[in-house]
């Protein structure tokens, strides 16, 4: 359903796609924390570093089965050995932060949970620990699902579900500009149900957060593909970004499918900027004119233009009065069913490749992309892998080790 972007592959913003003034936006200082850390940094250094964080997480808490993997962390579920009561830890090698950017985003996504804590939508920080290797960061355990898996059980649900289910969203994303906070990471994956037989949601992940101040603005290119606002492909954006996001979600809970969609990043970033929002096709015809009303709203391209959360949530589609309780079609089901076994399968394969290689082999990799990306972009151009290929000719010391015919070969894949 979107794999978590570290850069865009290649792409760059064209001359004529401007992105214009935005509302508000966060500095651009923060905008070398994905070229270092997770994809090209290297070395074991954090081992031994202190954050300053209260000890004896395995004395007071028994670890359990993981429950998800993110871009730096591992998330378990584990147990109060004096109460026996359950949460969720995200679990953080300190080697794995290879940076100063790396330290800097794990101490900032528990100054948010703390800045957030108390909103009924948002997960609770139960606490902070950290050892010499790991940084555990104990949390409220949500264990009713994820969104879209939840709807597929239920076999059917209407436009009133996706309305009390959008209001959620939102509140959070109200909350988080409140209190100076863009999450740059809005997606179904974010949100659970906090318990089987609850309708209540909450946002898990905070990991590409950022603190903000009117007047600045983001350039780095963060989120999940589908979910992608405009003006984050061309670089200049503020929270109006995460309105976009829940616009997404919204319109996959009520159709099924996201509203640009491709068979690569690449091709899905190309949708987003062409924006063609078609309306006019199944099952869209029999959606409330409220529903699109809102939705539209909150996808115009021009974040000047777009709605804020907190105007969003005044709006009577997402306060339920509007909003029709008559069933939707089964087909947006079905279509929910196949977009999100399709997310499920791309997240395995990722998982499964990760598991292929060891820490050393990650890092050689890390190591040769570096050495490719000559003008440290933290992109391959084509110019750069066309260049890295002409050199594999020879070795060190001069010496062909590969027949010209077959690095021809290989420049003419690469052009093809």
């Amino acid at each position: 359903m979107g794999g978590c972007l570290s850069r865009v592959l290649g792409y760059k913003a064209g001359a004529n796609e401007d992105a214009g003034d935005v509302v508000t936006s966060a500095e651009a200082n923060s905008t070398t924390r994905l070229k270092d850390p997770h994809f090209f940094g290297g070395g074991s250094s954090g081992r031994r570093m202190a954050f300053g964080y209260k000890s004896g997480f395995a004395k007071l808490y028994k670890l359990g089965q993981e429950l998800g993997r993110g871009q730096f962390g591992i998330t378990y579920r584990c147990e109060d050995k004096a109460t026996g009561d359950s949460y969720a830890v995200k679990t953080v090698k300190k080697k794995n932060l290879t940076s100063s950017d790396s330290i800097e985003d794990t101490k900032r996504e528990v100054a948010i949970l703390k800045r957030l804590a108390g909103h009924e939508n948002i997960v609770r920080l139960h606490g902070v620990y950290e050892d010499d290797k790991h940084i555990h960061i104990v949390m409220e355990l949500c264990s009713g699902g994820e969104l879209f898996d939840k709807i597929i059980a239920k076999g059917h649900y209407a436009e009133k579900d996706a309305a009390e289910l959008v209001r959620q969203m939102l509140k959070v994303v109200a909350e988080c500009h409140l209190n100076g906070v863009i999450h740059r990471d809005l997606k179904p994956e974010n949100f659970l149900f906090i318990e089987e037989d609850s309708s209540t949601i909450k946002a898990i992940d905070f990991g590409l957060s950022e603190f903000f101040s009117p007047g600045t603005k983001f350039t780095d290119v963060v989120g999940s593909a589908y979910y992608v606002a405009p003006e984050v492909l061309k670089r200049k954006y503020g929270p109006l970004a995460d309105v976009w996001s829940i616009g997404v979600i919204m319109y996959i809970l009520l159709s099924g499918q996201p509203p640009f969609w491709g068979p690569t990043e690449s091709g899905i970033f190309n949708e987003i900027l062409r924006y063609k929002l078609d309306l006019s096709k199944a099952p869209w015809p029999q959606i409330s004119r409220s529903a699109k009303d809102i939705l539209l709203k909150m996808l115009t391209f021009d974040p000047r233009a777009r709605i804020t959360a907190a105007q969003a949530l005044s709006h009577a589609w997402v306060k339920g009065e509007n909003a029709s309780d008559i069933p939707l079609d089964m087909s947006v089901i079905n279509n929910m069913k196949e977009f999100a076994s399709y997310g499920r399968l791309k997240k395995l394969a990722i998982k499964k490749l990760a598991q292929t290689f060891s820490e050393e082999e990650i890092r050689d990799l890390k190591d040769q992309f570096k050495k490719i990306d000559t003008d440290n972009s933290g992109t391959i151009t084509h110019a750069e892998l066309v260049e890295s290929v002409r050199h594999m000719r020879t070795n060190s010391d001069g010496v062909q080790v590969i027949p010209d015919i077959e690095v021809d070969k290989m420049l003419e894949g690469i052009d093809r």
